[in-house]
């Protein structure tokens, strides 16, 4: 269980596949604080640690998180937000987030505000119906949302568009900043929303 709030950035330094897998090795500032076998959220996607290097540390992407997320785009060098699970004893800063990715978006519009960035993006074509339910029917106007792992607040929604606003702390802090138009995101939806859907099914 992960809160999106992102504590620092990761550099892919090694990707191999092996079979319909795919083994990525990360760097990071806090791999010495990270142990085998704990979650790590990589842009939103909760992935075990498998072995430990000294400062790198290796995760393994089964077809089916490939399939649904932006990890097998990734190349050498690039960033992905990261993010440790939550401690019960932690304030939730962001929201309920369980590093499930529901399916990718694309960046249609950025606009400097100049203060302060809003993104536009458009659900991708392929993203399924979540328990009968559009997608976009469970984006709402002031909800919560997480973006490669990034929790945060939908300040607009129409069919498959909906827009966030990045205060300039995540731009700097999250790879908000590498982002351009066309990019893929990874989506996971809120899940009381998605509990309501089902119940309502």
């Amino acid at each position: 269980m992960f809160s999106g709030i992102i504590e620092s950035l990761g550099v892919l330094v090694n990707k191999e596949k092996d079979g319909t897998n795919i083994h990525f090795t990360f760097e990071s500032d806090l791999t010495h604080e990270l142990k085998i076998d704990q979650s790590v959220a990589h842009n939103g996607v909760c992935l075990t640690v498998v072995s430990i290097e000294g400062n790198t540390y290796k995760v393994t992407a089964i077809e089916e998180t490939l399939r649904l997320t932006n990890l097998g785009d990734l190349t050498i060098g690039d960033q992905v937000n990261f993010e440790r699970c939550i401690r019960m004893n932690d304030r939730l800063d962001g929201h309920i987030v369980q590093g499930h990715v529901d399916g990718i978006a694309h960046v249609s519009q950025i606009s400097d505000k100049d203060g302060s960035w809003e993104f536009q993006f458009r659900l991708d074509d392929k993203f399924t119906d979540i328990n009968g339910h559009s997608p976009d029917k469970l984006i709402i106007h002031k909800g919560s949302i997480t973006i490669n792992g990034t929790s945060l607040t939908v300040t607009e929604v129409d069919n498959m568009h909906f827009g966030v606003a990045i205060i300039p702390y995540t731009y700097e802090h999250t790879n908000f900043n590498s982002l351009e138009l066309g990019s893929k995101v990874n989506i996971e939806l809120d899940v009381l929303g998605k509990y309501v859907a089902r119940l309502t099914q």
